[in-house]
């Protein structure tokens, strides 16, 4: 996040918004800088990659399913733009850890000890990684101690919409992103790297709220696509994972999702024409 901090003070912040004699590495003015850029850049990510979901890959015949509810669109971006700043604040706090140098965050590849071959290793260990602690953490979301209170509201969307994705309640969105927060402060990330696949997590999140089930039939039951998720909103115990189905087998909550078996939310609204 300090090169996205970098960048604003360099352009933006520095010469049009904060006096002269405030200087850029005051940790007071770090805090609020980087509060406002993670809300900025999360309202972003919301609202660009949802709304081009929504308009070019959610099936809106979705919306005529019985467990669709009324005004659903406008109730779930009502509630993720409610939730967002509140994630942010313990979010910040740990980007301004990374900005303050208690990350194993570096700048250049031959900062790595493997090069090139390092910064790949790390995107894949992240993944592996990040599913894990989702996995686990999602789990436990679920048990009767935290669900009422933190995790219900994000199932009250049975057929959800990109816009789903980040309608938590404040406490689950953040420890849902934890384990992405977590991963630079125990294993070496490039920052670029780092930077991308914050993007990328928040981009995934989206499109496994999309209603879009197609995945290539040989990773069908590898990754955790659309399809799988949309299961989870409707049967509530299954297929608890974020990127690959993995912990969802050892941890025995697989569920071969039904829109691969002809009995999907597409299924259901075929047979409903037909009656």
């Amino acid at each position: 996040m300090d090169l996205v901090l970098e960048a604003a003070d360099r352009h933006l912040l520095t010469p049009y918004v904060y006096p002269a004699g405030w200087p850029e590495g005051e940790p007071c003015r770090q805090l609020l800088s980087l509060f406002v850029i993670t809300n900025l850049g999360a309202l972003a990510l919301y609202l660009l990659f949802g709304t081009l979901s929504y308009y070019f890959i959610f099936d809106h015949e979705l919306k005529k399913h019985p467990q669709f509810l009324e005004n659903q669109v406008s109730r779930e971006i009502a509630y993720a733009l409610r939730s967002l700043p509140w994630i942010s604040v313990p979010t910040v706090a740990l980007f301004f850890a990374e900005v303050r140098g208690y990350s194993k965050l570096y700048d250049n590849i031959e900062d790595s000890p493997y090069g090139w071959s390092g910064v790949f290793f790390s995107m894949l260990s992240f993944l592996f990684f990040t599913d894990m602690g989702i996995y686990w953490i999602h789990r436990g979301l679920h048990h009767k101690l935290f669900y009422k209170r933190f995790h219900k509201p994000h199932h009250l969307w049975k057929i959800a919409t990109p816009f789903a994705s980040h309608a938590f309640h404040p406490v689950d969105g953040f420890m849902q992103s934890l384990p992405y927060h977590v991963y630079p402060f125990l294993f070496p990330l490039h920052k670029v790297t780092y930077l991308g696949l914050y993007i990328f997590v928040n981009v995934w999140t989206i499109s496994i709220h999309d209603g879009d089930y197609r995945v290539p039939r040989l990773l069908r039951h590898v990754i955790n696509g659309s399809a799988h998720h949309t299961d989870h909103h409707l049967y509530f115990d299954y297929n608890y994972g974020q990127y690959f189905t993995l912990w969802d087998k050892i941890g025995g909550s697989y569920k071969s999702p039904t829109s691969f078996e002809g009995k999907g939310p597409h299924d259901y609204l075929r047979k409903l024409r037909e009656k």
